[in-house]
């Protein structure tokens, strides 16, 4: 029998351990099927407080999960694959283990979308990205295509400058939704340019299993034409990773796990945190401090149900 179990191993995660391991609540964090969450997937991080020259993405996941260690958490490598939440303890199948808990808080984080193409799934991998820092390595010299107008592809865009030769942003719109800061920085950059008012209705070539561009249509004439290009990473946002929740918990039409009075869920004893229930800010700092919200909210529930608190 656990006390607290968390699912995700991201930035509200390991903030989560750490505050439930320090209530000596002996967390068990289930690391999820992304380990570490988007953080891993992120070179320099400038804006998580403490760290004035920035700190790599992998480097702040490791030092929040040596410091949860250190105060008592346990970890499990694996995702889980069941929930019951109808009963109490609630009961989590994870990796064929069975693990039953007082209280749950869900940080399971998001995944990055996809366009629905049938060519872009069969050439994920063969030049079809959703991870800049992951592949852009294998692009130096070359020409890439970045799909979307906010954060997401800005930031992808930015990255890959450094070692494509061009960047072609494509956005479906004639302005770009990301943060100024963003839209300035891809401004600036003579490696970028861009495509305004384009849909992308294939990625070339399935037949050859790589990419050797993508074929768009104009949004206001209609009229189609194929871009050349080495690599396309799609950076059109991500969706909750919430799909074993359904039909327990509230969630808003695109699947965001609903809160309330903190980190509460519907369900009395689940907590919610980070960027599995946040669809407005999703930063690093704010799935920390949600991770935090969760913790203590698990905390106060298990001293209510007069459980969980040990000497």
């Amino acid at each position: 029998m656990r006390d607290v179990v968390i699912i995700g191993s991201g930035c509200a995660g390991l903030t989560a351990a750490i505050y439930s391991a320090r209530a000596n609540l002996k967390p068990l964090v289930i690391r999820g099927l992304e380990a570490g969450g988007q953080l891993t997937l992120t070179t320099l991080v400038e804006n998580f407080p403490g760290f004035p020259k920035g700190v790599q993405g992998p480097e702040l996941i490791e030092l929040m999960e040596k410091q949860a260690s250190v105060f008592g958490a346990e970890f499990k490598d694996g995702h889980v694959t069941r929930v019951d939440l109808s009963r109490r303890p609630f009961v989590l199948e994870a990796e064929g283990e069975t693990i039953e808990t007082r209280t749950l808080i869900i940080a399971s984080g998001a995944s990055a979308r996809l366009l629905g193409l049938d060519s872009e799934r069969k050439l994920l991998g063969h030049g079809v990205s959703t991870c800049a820092t992951c592949d852009g390595y294998f692009y130096r010299g070359k020409e890439v295509v970045v799909v979307g107008g906010g954060d997401t592809a800005a930031e992808d865009a930015l990255f890959l400058t450094r070692y494509a030769d061009q960047v072609n942003v494509v956005h479906r719109r004639d302005q770009l939704r990301a943060s100024k800061i963003m839209q300035d920085r891809l401004f600036r950059n003579p490696k970028v340019k861009f495509v305004w008012d384009s849909l992308v209705l294939d990625v070339l070539d399935v037949e050859r299993g790589e990419v050797t561009g993508i074929k768009l249509k104009d949004a206001k004439t209609g009229d189609e034409t194929i871009k050349n290009c080495d690599g396309v990473f799609i950076g059109i946002g991500h969706s909750p990773n919430t799909s074993i929740f359904r039909g327990q918990l509230e969630m808003n039409e695109t699947g965001y796990l609903i809160t309330h009075d903190g980190s509460k869920t519907n369900v009395p004893g689940v907590f919610a945190a980070g960027d599995v229930q946040d669809h407005i800010y999703r930063q690093a700092i704010t799935a920390a401090g949600s991770g935090c919200m969760a913790a203590m909210d698990a905390e106060r529930y298990l001293q209510e149900q007069g459980t969980g608190i040990r000497e």
